[in-house]
């Protein structure tokens, strides 16, 4: 092609692939919700673990911890902390152990007589009032005077006290100076952020909004602040694998620039390959962002890394192309094997659609848009712009004295016999567990910052990240009369140790009977006068004073009762709603629980009620759900792998030449699992995954290994374009082997074993090399 229509085709190419580009950037909306990678839960107890891994008041708890400076001033900038920190709605709650008038809503603090259960054991008479009032002149001599004496007119009974007392987690550290310290000297506070705990982004923005507060204060120079919990964890978790992803794609992308040039020695056809891999890429993208709403972030980085299939399709044209061939006619003798290359390819990655996984819909969506787009640009657009003449690679120093020592491998008929038995046997004899269930597994957090989450959570009494006591019943109301009825029991097994602390819904709201029942105790105006009157004798406090007390009894006394929805206004209706979960046909209540130590001992509470209260184990279910989500992806892989059959042998149009592409895919996928297993790598969903890439690059290398010419120089123009797909693949998954991260270390290694496995097997079991 001449230069004037090269170049009308270059613009062509670069105006439509900038078109995509602007299709991208307005329609693509990016994700960060984590259960999008989930499968779909199927049972009760799956959909409550999908609900509190990202909305559950467990995922939204930080810990923060403040030390470095004296003890006076920890206690002050706690003060200061939680106090700046109450007045922002990202924060729900803030908890250090001291008072918090702002607790309860203005507009509610008539409602705390039918909050506080002083009512159910106590009437408001003359004597308790005199006794109260009794009590307050001893408060007003103590150290508590001054916030005392601004309550004193409106609560003489100090209902607010006893409400942030019962709201107060019930293991709570020792106070110094009216705040939690730890017992290494910190100041300890307790934050329910707004952010559900598994987007990282909303959670980030949290943590920055606390230690921007922090930094704010008078006297946070000099002192350190110390956060932890699931969202900051999840928060550290994309930071990490963000600036690892980065560093490795930057360096990989700078070793594959130098591997084409020294392979092909032109800038130009390093410049031109690259188009194809790009049309991939956005068109992928585009497709993805027109057939779902929301797109993870994870689709994107992992898609891009399974797209890497697709770089071959320009390494095979410019390997193949001879001396004086155009690149046209290059790659009409090629276009055969690209396209079964990419239709068996496509069909690995609808195992991905048919998992019925969103995140891993979205990856098949992705990346068989991508490799199609890819692969078309490869055989109608690429060759178009490629120089008219290249050099033949055949010729390059060395090559064929590879070939030959290839060719000269041993390679008996029965080759494949002693592969299968050694990976028979090293799968058997493997150390450990075969699959790894346990998600917490896959954290690259480091140790000393998990040991610092066990030791804050401990201090401060946290809930336990792993148990939850469900509560269900027809409606919200139920759920907080269930709650109330099944306390005594729960008071037994706190007295049995099978448990620290509980955290019950009607604890913060009691069940319109219970509310009702402490309203009709209440006097009416006339009489509380009276009791009043006769409750102030013997007392300096002047009958005038408590104007605010006897209002506030009166508008209790003709209140409706509170409910969940009027409650859900105020921090701590915010803190109930995450407790209380709408079914549909039912409703669900989460009691938190700290230091489980016998789960068995739940059995009886749940028998008593007949199910309607039983204790969730989150690391049960989620092992449950990981099972489920593999033995879908195996099926699916199944299915798969007998299309792929089909695919082969039809295109081949011969059982032995399909024996001898599928026959060294098979015995690496399996040498890869037997040698992770004697590594005593239990696999991951994510190991799952790597094999199918593996496989998708393994069968590349046997197909154009299986292509018999009969020809020497195609033959070496053959292994010179494996062995670049080859070092390409082991560059980037090389680096990934090395990750700090446990997913994309798996991924990493799988595929580097998976690229190894499949170039030697694939080469020795070659049939134009063959011998006896």
């Amino acid at each position: 092609m001449k230069f004037a229509p090269r170049a009308a085709l270059l613009a062509a190419w670069l105006v439509c692939l900038g078109l995509l580009y602007l299709l991208i950037t307005h329609t693509l909306v990016v994700g960060t919700d984590l259960r999008s990678f989930m499968p779909a839960p199927t049972t009760p107890d799956q959909k409550l673990l999908m609900d509190q891994v990202g909305e559950g008041p467990g995922s939204r708890l930080l810990l923060a911890a403040i030390d470095g400076v004296p003890e006076a001033q920890l206690a002050s900038l706690s003060h200061g902390l939680a106090a700046s920190l109450r007045k922002q709605p990202a924060y729900p709650q803030v908890v250090n152990g001291d008072f918090d008038l702002a607790a309860l809503d203005g507009q509610f603090l008539f409602y705390r007589y039918l909050l506080s259960p002083t009512l159910d054991t106590t009437a408001m008479d003359a004597p308790f009032l005199a006794d109260q009032l009794q009590q307050r002149l001893d408060d007003m001599a103590s150290p508590a005077a001054s916030m005392l004496k601004s309550l004193l007119p409106r609560d003489p009974t100090l209902e607010l006290l006893k409400l942030a007392e019962r709201w107060t987690p019930a293991k709570s550290p020792e106070v110094k100076d009216g705040v939690w310290f730890s017992s290494k000297g910190e100041a300890l506070l307790l934050v329910q952020t707004q952010a559900a705990g598994f987007d990282p982004e909303a959670q980030e923005a949290a943590i920055n909004g606390i230690r921007s507060a922090f930094a704010a204060l008078p006297g946070s120079q000099g002192a350190h602040l110390l956060l932890s919990g699931p969202g900051y964890f999840s928060v550290v978790v994309n930071a990490q694998t963000r600036h690892e992803a980065d560093v490795i794609g930057r360096i990989s992308t700078i070793g594959f620039i130098l591997l084409l040039l020294v392979a092909y020695r032109s800038v130009t056809s390093l410049l031109f390959g690259a188009l194809p891999v790009a049309t991939g890429g956005l068109a992928g993208i585009a497709v993805m962002a027109l057939c779902f709403r929301e797109v993870h972030g994870i689709t994107l980085a992992f898609g891009f890394t399974l797209l890497g299939v697709a770089q071959e399709y320009p390494i095979r044209l410019l390997s193949h192309r001879r001396a004086g061939e155009t690149a046209l006619a290059s790659v009409r003798g090629l276009w055969p094997l690209l396209m079964t290359a990419i239709a068996s390819a496509c069909i690995a990655y609808l195992a991905f659609y048919a998992s019925g996984v969103g995140g891993l819909q979205q990856l098949a969506v992705f990346t068989i848009t991508g490799l199609l787009a890819a692969g078309l640009a490869t055989r109608y657009l690429l060759p178009h712009l490629l120089p008219e003449r290249a050099r033949d690679v055949a010729t390059t120093p060395g090559l064929a004295r590879l070939r030959t020592f290839f060719d000269e491998l041993p390679r008996p008929r029965w080759l494949p016999v002693p592969i299968a038995l050694a990976a028979a046997a090293m799968l058997y004899f493997a150390p450990g567990s075969f699959w790894e269930n346990n998600l917490a597994a896959l954290t690259p957090l480091p140790t000393d910052m998990l040991m610092t989450d066990a030791r804050l959570r401990g201090e401060l009494g946290a809930p336990d990240v792993r148990y939850l006591l469900v509560l269900q019943a027809r409606d919200a109301d139920g759920v907080l009369a269930l709650s109330e009825r099944v306390e005594p029991d729960i008071d037994r097994l706190l007295a049995g140790k099978a448990l620290d602390s509980v955290e019950l819904p009607s604890r913060y709201l009691p069940s319109a009977a219970t509310q009702k029942a402490r309203q009709a105790k209440l006097p009416d105006t006339a009489a509380l006068e009276a009791m009043l009157a006769t409750a102030l004798k013997d007392t300096p406090f002047k009958k005038d004073l408590f104007a605010p007390f006897i209002s506030d009894v009166a508008a209790a006394r003709s209140a409706p009762v509170l409910t969940p929805e009027r409650f859900a206004s105020s921090p701590l209706g915010q803190r109930l709603s995450a407790m209380l979960v709408n079914r549909g046909d039912h409703w669900v209540g989460l009691a938190t629980l700290s230091g489980v130590h016998d789960a068995d001992a739940f059995a009886s509470l749940s028998a008593k009620t007949g199910g309607a209260v039983r204790l969730l184990d989150l690391k049960e279910a989620s092992e449950s759900l990981v099972a489920e989500y593999r033995t879908r992806i195996l099926k699916a892989l199944a299915v798969a792998t007998l299309l792929l059959i089909a695919t082969i042998a039809f295109a081949l149009r011969s059982f032995r030449r399909a024996w001898h592409v599928l026959a060294p895919m098979t015995l690496a996928t399996f040498m890869v699992l037997a040698v992770e297993r004697v590594a005593g790598i239990p696999l991951s969903l994510f190991h799952l995954v790597s094999l199918i890439l593996a496989g998708g690059l393994g069968l590349h290398y046997a197909l154009f290994f299986e292509r018999d010419t009969g020809d020497p120089d195609e033959q070496r123009r053959t292994l010179h374009a494996t062995i670049v797909c080859v070092l390409s693949a082991l560059l980037v998954f090389g680096m990934l082997a090395w990750s700090s991260i446990p997913v994309l270390r798996a991924i990493g290694l799988t595929v580097s074993l998976g690229v190894a496995f499949h170039f030697c097997i694939s080469i020795l079991m070659a049939p134009h090399a063959s011998k006896e």
